[in-house]
């Protein structure tokens, strides 16, 4: 029987193992951290990321490594790939982690990115905000996600307060100056490529964020097929530059008909959870059947389908498992200010049945301004 390790435990390493049981598989999570949600459904392995003993014992009990989120260590990633099979590559991990290498790549594949500028010290600060201008995203070049290690600058006068938020990390994980991008929607690819380079992509799904977090999830994205093509084309030139194999998303801003990267990330994503209920093969089978060298699974969608994320604590499961379109997603965690602790998933035939189980599930639960974007675009 094959073992998958997957490098993080969180819920995206549990919604892996689940999506790997009709397989056969058996799974290994090494975390850091004693509570990590996936040991309630996989084996865990406690131990820092950069524990040399814990990876060499992780290897040993695994016939091929993932990740569940980016910030593993590139360097633990280039160690366990010297002794067996890690998909998504090490180099794919490195330029995804690195603000600056993964919008060097985009400019250099010849995809639409936000100007942008790298930020050393103080007074290169000063230099970025003159070139690049006001507004504009002061962003660590790593470890930053969902909305963390940022600081918007409405104007020149907030560059002290800026450099005092972040500064500090300058020398550590470094600084990126992004110019703000006025965009109209965000839309994401989500994508898989096999160890044989086939390549497939889910429809293109359309995203709402709350305070830099997920909100909720429209597939297939109301775009026309111009547009939708050229989202994927862009896909398509990352996966083929990386020589990636497994499951990726690139996120796109809209603006004014065009397309600009905002980032990938290397590994199933919260923007394809949709696709469980939504589609015949879900982001998280078909991440296996890659990193495994299975056939891919057809992407077609079943329907039409929103996600919609719970931030913080779970509302309560009734209003959505009372609604015949609802499906629930418990992550099993503590609730705390911030943190994804489960979704919702309704997926219908039509759209007008789609906006029918979004405006009586929001009602139910009292999220009626969580869904409104979405019902508005499915109006």
């Amino acid at each position: 029987m094959t073992t998958v390790g997957i490098l993080g435990g969180g819920q995206l390493a549990r919604m892996l193992a689940l999506a790997g049981a009709p397989l056969g598989l058996r799974f290994l999570v090494l975390d850091n951290t004693a509570d990590a949600c996936a040991a309630q459904f996989a084996p865990q392995l406690l131990a820092d990321y950069r524990d040399e003993a814990a990876l060499a014992d992780f290897a040993r009990r695994v016939d091929v490594a993932t990740f569940d989120f980016e910030n593993v260590p590139a360097e633990s990633a280039h160690w366990l790939a010297e002794r067996i099979r890690v998909f998504p590559s090490p180099r794919a991990l490195a330029v995804a982690q690195d603000r600056l290498a993964e919008k060097s790549m985009f400019r250099d594949l010849g995809i639409g990115v936000p100007d942008f500028a790298d930020v050393t010290t103080r007074e290169s600060l000063d230099a970025a905000i003159a070139t690049l201008g006001t507004p504009c995203i002061l962003k660590t070049r790593r470890l930053g996600y969902d909305g963390k290690g940022q600081f918007r600058l409405r104007g020149v006068g907030d560059a002290d307060a800026a450099w005092a938020a972040l500064g500090a990390q300058a020398t550590t994980v470094g600084l990126i100056l992004e110019a703000f991008v006025p965009f109209q929607r965000e839309v994401s690819v989500v994508a898989v490529r096999g160890r044989d380079g086939e390549f497939r992509t889910w429809p293109l799904t359309e995203n709402w964020h709350e305070s830099g977090i997920l909100s909720a999830s429209l597939a297939p994205a109301t775009a026309d097929a111009a547009l939708a093509d050229q989202a994927i084309e862009c896909a398509r030139r990352v996966a083929n530059a990386l020589d990636y194999v497994g499951v990726f998303a690139l996120e796109l801003f809209v603006r004014d008909g065009q397309l600009l990267a905002n980032e990938m990330a290397p590994r199933v994503h919260n923007s394809g959870h949709w696709t469980i209920e939504g589609a015949e093969t879900s982001q998280f089978q078909n991440h296996l059947r890659a990193v495994l060298g299975l056939p891919l699974g057809s992407t077609a969608m079943v329907g039409h389908a929103c996600m919609l994320n719970w931030i913080g604590a779970l509302p309560d499961a009734a209003g959505v498992l009372a609604d015949p379109s609802g499906h629930w997603h418990d992550y099993g965690k503590a609730p705390r200010d911030g943190r994804k602790v489960g979704h919702a998933t309704l997926r219908a035939d039509t759209r007008a049945e789609l906006a029918a189980a979004l405006g009586r599930v929001g009602t139910a639960l009292g999220r009626e301004a969580q869904v409104a974007p979405v019902l508005e675009r499915l109006r």
